[in-house]
């Protein structure tokens, strides 16, 4: 154990150190008792606290057991105290910026004054952690380009036809010359009979602009092919990349931003940016590329001309450079507005429900439209600048023309050069001035594409602030030990864990307890290491988590949430989200753990049904049980209950609870919870208050201690009291999860199973030595795997028996199954889709299905699902499913019309 010391270059000018006194640690704070900025030092050796009173005079405050230090934190601003007793021996004040190493000073010198050296930290340096990676820095637009480099192949073929597109697009106005001067010219004035030979002339010069035309359009077809093509490649990649990215962030990042925001960037201005690359980058390229083929040619046919075509040019440039700012400022204002309406759309929308409970729904559209209203403001803005700009271009353009027309005319009559010369020129200052107008509204397009790159790129560029370490620590066989060792956590101004430390053994269950804001959540976070400490280390098996791979560590990792998060999708693809290649037995497996299983059988198409959104198909408790359950299925070496049973009813809770308790066998469990009914079975419970810790023990040996956790304990029996009619004389917060809910029959062995089916159509089931009863027959993937785990359930729900194949029973019994099964089962199959009305809202459908033909609506096009094996589901108004085969086996007629939707 060692203690850093200062070099004496570093101890401060003035200190005197008596002989052999070593010098532990220095603090600076930078406020003043006014709370004015004013830096000043505390200097802690290994005999004394010096702390500078000001004019070079220091304290001295000999070290003793009995000083002890203290802080007190609001709003970013700490107050330090060291208190001798109850007396103030010294005080400072700091802001966030000496947080850091005022939390290593207080712990170094609570070392000293108990007369030990502080353990070395082994947290690893900024140089331990692999460095993100370098964005490159420079205009958004120039940044963009890079983009094109794994395409670089078809950018080459684009720029190559763009090339040729121009160079062909350079021959009509040169072959008007010949045609003017050749042909026409001398003709016009001839009064005699037109020869053959001038037809022919005439004939082969509209014939080889005719031909230009040709090639000039082909070559332009295969250029915005190519480039479309490639532009839509480009922007896939940079929403890969954004998505990507932001996976790699943090959640603090996420903290601090709105979710429409991250919407509208990755996709919106995403899609601006392949508008721009597809059609106006290439544009503009044909632009710049015909400008200066058509300059050449001009000084070419005749400089003076040329100089007086090219006389507008400069204030044009002028004005666009001056422009281009302004309106890259004013796409980026309306960038933020458009992310502020689409920020209420998020809200809005998911948050629907308690919109129409309060009634809010006028003061939702008058947000909206104030939204919507601040989006035309400053579009309107931008657009008074761009709508002038090119206006004024044209004008010089106008003007320029005349110039170019009074001085061909005045050459022309000095005999300087001809008519088809002229002709030429006019059709070639047109074509460039054209050019030079295009270049002038497409300045619009690329400041907003500038601008949404901008956008994008801030997210691209941001480094998360949790960190892969440089060279990870393997993680071998993982025991499932986790230890805080004197953590500190700061989220922004707000100290919220402070110098905690426990440990948790392997396979140890440890609840955290205590009141709402005292820091509970944050060590589940930590431990997760969706943040990292401010200070000290949480470790697992010894290691600072700091200095373990991510995604190896969060492997190890479940974690059940207050509010259970589902995917829009199945029931079994929710079930299965943190191991995706999970066998249906499994997933059976682990939602039978989770006491979903049977409440999943209930729904018409058991693990084949839709969640909606959030889940929000399902009961709060479901949701929870199938969290937990893909919690099970990860099979993790440590488990996070963060809260699993706050949000619902009792009866739900006994559930969860007896879910719970098949988890927490043989893994370490950190369980956090408001009921302390939750933790009865805890082997630990830490207590938390107001960020530190202030208790730890056993369930017991707290509440003989008679302290903070007694207190709660006590305030929750009283309001359990207070809610039953009979009160127990055990411990009422354990009574009503102790009694065991109803139990289940066992499961029937397979093997064994006998089915019948009576007259009534009702199956009955009895194996050797169980008694016969009447079953349901449930297909647990109805849609997916028909023929497989046919689950039976007794009249009260509960499972008796699963048979994964039908294969695997008895002639017989297969029979009886299946009649039971087409009594219970209906999904008609559909055989051909002879129409499709569409309506506004709704379309009308006219099939014919292996039950007859009949005709259903469909309210909302998503109602048209597609499974994995090329199948349909389609769900009518009412709720009634129907089942189309693939494609391949529809006629033509109803391939087309299930394509409109599919």
């Amino acid at each position: 154990l060692t203690s850093p010391q200062l070099s004496p270059s570093e101890i401060p000018a003035g200190v005197e150190l008596p002989k052999g006194e070593l010098v532990r640690a220095l603090l600076e704070p930078d406020l003043d008792e006014r709370l004015a900025y004013r830096q000043s030092r505390w200097l802690l050796t290994t005999g004394a606290l010096r702390v500078e009173q000001g004019n070079g005079n220091w304290q001295a405050i000999p070290l003793t057991p009995s000083l002890r230090i203290e802080r007190h934190e609001h709003a970013g601003v700490t107050e330090l105290r060291v208190l001798d007793g109850e007396r103030v021996a010294a005080r400072c004040h700091y802001t966030l910026a000496v947080a850091r190493s005022a939390s290593d000073f207080s712990a170094e010198f609570e070392a000293a004054c108990q007369g030990a050296a502080r353990a070395e930290s082994d947290a690893p340096d900024a140089d331990d952690f692999a460095p993100p990676d370098a964005a490159p820095r420079g205009r958004p637009l120039w940044r963009l380009l890079l983009f094109t480099r794994k395409r670089f192949g078809a950018v080459g073929l684009g720029l190559a036809l763009t090339l040729g597109t121009t160079a062909v697009g350079l021959i009509p106005p040169y072959l008007t010359m010949p045609l003017v001067d050749e042909v026409l010219v001398p003709w016009q004035t001839a009064h005699g009979v037109v020869p053959g030979s001038v037809y022919h002339a005439l004939f082969v010069y509209l014939g080889a602009l005719a031909l230009a035309a040709i090639l000039a359009w082909l070559l332009a077809w295969a250029q915005g092919a190519v480039l479309a093509w490639v532009s839509e490649l480009i922007s896939a990649d940079l929403r890969n990349r954004a998505f990507s990215h932001l996976q790699r962030l943090s959640l603090q990042y996420f903290g601090g931003k709105r979710t429409g925001d991250l919407i509208a960037r990755v996709s919106s201005e995403t899609d601006r940016i392949c508008s721009f690359l597809s059609d106006t980058l290439i544009d503009f390229v044909t632009d710049v590329l015909m400008i200066v083929g058509t300059s050449v040619v001009l000084f070419v046919l005749d400089p003076l001309l040329a100089a007086a075509a090219l006389v507008s040019f400069p204030f044009i440039a002028w004005f666009m450079i001056r422009v281009r700012s302004a309106l890259t400022h004013g796409f980026l204002r309306g960038g933020r507005v458009w992310a502020q309406m689409t920020n209420i759309l998020a809200d809005t929308i998911p948050g629907i429900r308690v919109v129409k409970a309060f009634s809010q729904e006028r003061r939702e559209v008058a947000r909206f439209e104030q939204a919507n209203q601040r989006i035309v403001e400053v579009n309107n803005r931008v657009n008074a600048l761009w709508t002038s700009f090119w206006p004024l271009v044209a004008l010089l353009n106008q003007l320029g023309l005349l110039v170019v027309w009074g001085v061909g005319a005045w050459e022309v009559l000095h005999q300087r050069i001809t008519v088809g010369v002229l002709t030429a020129f006019i059709a070639y200052i047109s074509r460039f001035y054209t050019r030079v107008e295009s270049m002038s509204r497409m300045l619009t397009v690329t400041q907003r594409a500038s601008a949404a790159a901008q956008r994008l790129f801030e997210i691209l560029d941001r480094v998360p602030s949790v960190l892969e370490p440089k060279d990870p620590v393997p993680l071998g066989d993982v025991k499932g030990e986790i230890r805080f060792d004197h953590v500190s956590f700061r989220y922004g101004s707000r100290l919220v864990l402070d110098d905690v430390s426990f440990t948790a053994a392997p396979g140890q269950m440890v609840g955290i307890v205590g009141h709402t804001g005292s820091g509970k959540s944050t060590v589940a976070n930590l431990i997760c290491r969706f943040y990292d400490a401010s200070s000290g280390a949480v470790r697992l098996d010894g290691i600072d988590l700091q200095r373990l791979a991510l995604e190896d560590y969060r492997r190890q990792i479940g974690i059940v949430l207050q509010e259970a998060f589902l995917f829009f999708g199945t029931i079994g693809e929710n079930v299965a989200y943190g191991l995706p290649g999970a066998q249906p037995a499994e997933l059976i497996a682990a939602a039978r753990a989770a006491r979903a299983h049977e409440f999943v059988l209930r729904l018409p198409e058991a693990y084949d049904s839709l969640v909606g959104e959030r889940g929000q198909s399902l009961s709060g408790g479901e949701r929870q049980r199938i969290a937990i359950a893909r919690a099970i299925l990860v099979d993790p070496k440590l488990l996070i209950l963060d809260e699993a049973t706050s949000a619902v009813d009792v009866q739900t809770e006994r559930e969860i609870q007896a879910a719970l308790d098949n988890v927490v066998t043989g893994r370490t469990t950190i369980a956090i919870a408001h009921r302390l009914t939750t933790l009865r079975k805890a082997d630990l419970l830490v207590v938390l208050k107001n960020g530190k810790v202030v208790e730890i023990g056993s369930p017991s040996e707290l509440l003989a201690r008679d302290g903070e956790y007694a207190r709660l304990h006590r305030a929750q029996a009283e309001g359990g009291t207070r809610e039953r009619t009979d009160v127990s004389s055990v411990d009422p917060l354990a009574t009503t999860l102790d009694a065991a809910t109803e139990h289940a029959e066992p499961l029937f062995n397979s093997a064994e199973l006998s089915l019948t089916c009576d007259d009534e159509g009702r199956l009955w089931a009895s194996a050797r030595g169980a008694s016969r009863c009447e079953v349901f027959a449930r297909r647990a993937f109805p849609l997916t795997r028909p023929e497989h785990f046919v689950c039976l359930v007794d009249g009260r729900g509960h499972e008796r028996a699963c048979i994964e194949s039908l294969g695997e029973l008895a002639a017989s019994a297969r029979a009886a199954l299946g009649k039971a099964l087409e009594r219970s089962d209906f999904l008609p199959v559909v055989q051909r889709i002879e129409r499709v009305t569409q309506e506004a809202t709704s379309s009308s459908w006219h099939v014919v299905t292996d039950h007859g033909p009949t005709e259903f609506v469909v309210d909302q096009e998503d109602h048209v699902r597609a499974l994995d094996d090329g199948r349909f589901v389609i769900t009518d108004s009412h709720g009634m499913r129907y089942l189309v085969p693939g494609l391949s086996q529809l006629d033509p007629l109803s391939r087309r019309q299930l394509a409109r939707f599919a």
